[in-house]
């Protein structure tokens, strides 16, 4: 099980992914909402700009730091109401920007901290560069060697909430691998490289810029030991490249950057008293972003008319006798996973009608034409909340042949009373595909309208999205079709009523717990979702 969880500061090459609160996913690729992390304060190895998974925690000298969830990053409307706060760390190469963005992030403990280097950033070089490269005659150094049109597109997407994808760079073949990490999810990102400050675009993306300043010496003594114990360089070659690329260029076009520079840390990571002070500004401006989703999704849409989106199972003495069965508090698990499975598939029926088909004419064993109906689309994905809409998940393999299945978990937290997000497995390209988004029950609707903006921030097309859920309050009802108009929204039932504590009145109670055998806390809501049993 992967993503999400928020590390505190731990050093990817190239792409870092860390959640400072101190914790921590492509049917082949995890959509981490946090990217993989290497979580050992090792020393910076730069052979590719790979990222590798760790355990969704990170450990200092002083402490372990562990994950947490993302909050909501968007209102009771759908739309994002906060972009990621973006620092812009500056400085000549071996200045000590990784550190100094590490120790940022420790001293933050805040949840969802991405840290992006412009090292996945290099362009792919031609044959004609790749032999001055392996004769250490190609300038790194220059602005001309950095793909700033795709970083500009990159950063921009990532602070407004979207899904990108990073290439991993090679440093041993100079090119792009075939493989591209996917990073999702940040209140805090911290951008460092060594020509952070040199585009004009890339300045605008950037609410706080700092130059880490070291002294020449010392960069070149950190540079040598870098490139020869860890790229297995001579030393002729090393003093080579920095003689004639690394130190022009810092002359010319990094250091004539500071004064662009918010905060100059001098002596970098060094410095805790720099670093104290940033620390303090990024949470200020993080508590003036805080949000209360769920309590706008309380007070809104009172006496509304239910939305033309919605399709209700109709109620057939069937469906009328299977609630009057799993709504019953003495129900035993046995017969209420039956019952709950048969209602579950009659539920993934009506859903499919819903699907875009076409006309479509074939022979019968008669030698008689048939004029039938075909799906008319690329895939069909399925995504489930986690843990209750995975129970449904084996009623939509039974009717969709090879459909693929995505994980969203989302908990409730105890001290917000908000949903947050904390894990995430999205197969590989699904913003082409129609996805059916399933929950087993919809109270406010907090935790399908964060499922739904996590889609959505995929790329996948809202027209494309079906909620289904067993059953549904009118005020979750409302709350989706209000944010996300063009969702369809299906389920077996609507209750009227939502009390205090978030419970669908007259409700079925905690379908988790009495699905899996569980005991629910007795503050647990109809939008919770709790830890998966894996």
């Amino acid at each position: 099980m992967n993503t999400l969880p928020a590390y505190s500061g731990a050093r990817i090459s190239g792409c870092w992914a860390l959640r400072a609160d101190g914790s921590g996913g492509g049917e082949d690729s995890l959509d981490r909402l946090l990217p993989t992390v290497n979580t050992s304060l090792s020393p910076r190895k730069r052979t590719t700009s790979q990222c590798k998974s760790e355990p969704p925690l990170l450990r200092t000298s002083k402490r372990t730091i562990y994950t947490a969830g993302r909050p909501p990053w968007y209102n009771e409307h759908g739309t994002q109401s906060k972009e990621a706060f973006v620092i812009g760390l500056c400085g000549g190469s071996a200045s000590g920007k990784t550190t100094v963005a590490r120790k940022i992030i420790e001293a933050l403990d805040v949840p969802w901290v991405v840290l992006l280097s412009m090292d996945s950033f290099y362009k792919v070089l031609t044959s004609e560069q790749q032999l001055q490269a392996a004769s250490n005659d190609y300038n790194f150094d220059h602005p001309d060697a950095f793909d700033f049109v795709l970083l500009v597109h990159t950063l921009r997407k990532l602070k407004q909430g979207k899904s990108v994808k990073i290439p991993v760079y090679d440093f041993t073949t100079h090119g792009r691998q075939k493989e591209w990490k996917t990073v999702y999810g940040a209140s805090v990102i911290i951008f460092e490289g060594i020509m952070s400050f040199a585009d004009k675009e890339l300045l605008k993306l950037l609410d706080m810029k700092i130059f880490v300043d070291t002294d020449s010496d010392i960069r070149l003594v950190r540079r040598l030991r870098r490139d020869i114990t860890e790229r297995g360089r001579d030393i002729e070659g090393v003093i080579k490249q920095y003689n004639k690329f690394v130190k022009p260029a810092f002359e010319q076009y990094i250091e004539p950057t500071m004064r662009l520079a918010d905060i100059v840390v001098p002596r970098g990571g060094g410095n805790m008293v720099a670093i104290d002070l940033i620390v303090q500004h990024v949470h200020s401006q993080l508590e003036e972003r805080e949000l209360s989703v769920r309590a706008a999704l309380a007070s809104a849409h009172q006496a509304q008319p239910l939305p033309q989106t919605l399709s209700v199972l109709e109620s057939t003495p069937q469906v009328r006798g299977m609630h009057t069965i799993i709504r019953n508090k003495d129900t035993n698990r046995d017969e209420f996973i039956f019952y709950s499975k048969r209602l579950m598939r009659l539920l993934i029926e009506r859903a499919l009608s819903f699907l875009p088909s076409q006309v479509h004419i074939v022979q019968t064993p008669q030698g008689e034409d048939y004029e039938g109906r075909i799906f008319h689309g690329k895939r069909i994905t399925g995504v489930s909340i986690l843990r209750a809409g995975e129970t449904m998940e084996p009623a939509l393999r039974a009717v969709c042949k090879d459909v693929r299945i995505g994980k969203i978990l989302i908990q409730t937290n105890q001290d917000t009373g908000e949903p947050e997000l904390h894990y995430l497995r999205l197969p590989k390209d699904i913003s082409e595909d129609h996805v059916i988004l399933m929950d087993c029950t919809v109270s406010t609707g907090a935790a399908a309208m964060m499922a739904i903006r996590v889609l959505l921030d995929h790329d996948v097309q809202e027209e494309k999205i079906l909620l289904v859920s067993l059953l549904m309050a009118e005020m979750g009802v409302h709350s989706v079709a209000y944010a996300f108009p063009q969702v369809k929204i299906i389920t077996t039932a609507v209750d009227k009523k939502v009390n205090d504590l978030f419970h669908i009145i007259p409700g079925i109670g905690n379908f988790g717990d009495r699905y899996f055998g569980t005991d629910a806390p007795p503050d647990w809501s109809d939008d919770d979702m709790d830890e998966p049993s894996c």
